[in-house]
């Protein structure tokens, strides 16, 4: 996240947590080399999840609501919401607590990380950022929103 600042929104640091989420949840090779891996530092699929959902309550209203504030555009937004569904959906299914191989072997989960990605690429091309640099450790999104 290094071309537009993501300070330049009003809800920056939520925007950052969605972006990385996204990243994450949008990248097969990640899937394979961090998460199954087992590489620390970058939570699991549940993780990314909840920082997709957390601050934002996605799960129970539409990303429209954040336009102007974490978003940049109805467009955006529109992308996240289906996003987020999808990956919530199968978190449901499978369980907060199932293994990234059960989140990875659902039916849904090409679909679901299409989606992720669409929207991956989108926030990223409005930050000015490339969309396909590997996705940062939750040590550097931790210190990318410190506020002082």
């Amino acid at each position: 996240m290094g071309g537009m600042p993501l300070n330049d929104m009003p809800w920056w640091r939520w925007r950052a947590q969605v972006r990385s989420a996204l990243h994450m949840l949008s990248d097969p090779v990640f899937h394979q080399e961090t998460w199954l891996a087992g590489v620390d530092g970058y939570g699991d699929v549940t993780d990314a999840v909840y920082r997709l959902v957390e601050d934002t309550w996605l799960d129970n209203w539409s990303a429209e609501k954040y336009v102007g504030t974490i978003f940049r555009d109805s467009t955006e937004a529109a992308l996240v919401d289906v996003a987020a569904l999808r990956v919530l959906r199968i978190l449901h299914q499978v369980g907060a607590d199932a293994p990234v191989s059960e989140f990875m072997a659902h039916h849904g989960w090409p679909e679901a990380v299409r989606a992720c990605r669409d929207a991956h690429q989108r926030l990223a091309a409005n930050d000015g950022d490339d969309p396909d640099v590997p996705p940062r450790s939750l040590d550097v999104l931790r210190m990318m929103t410190r506020t002082g």
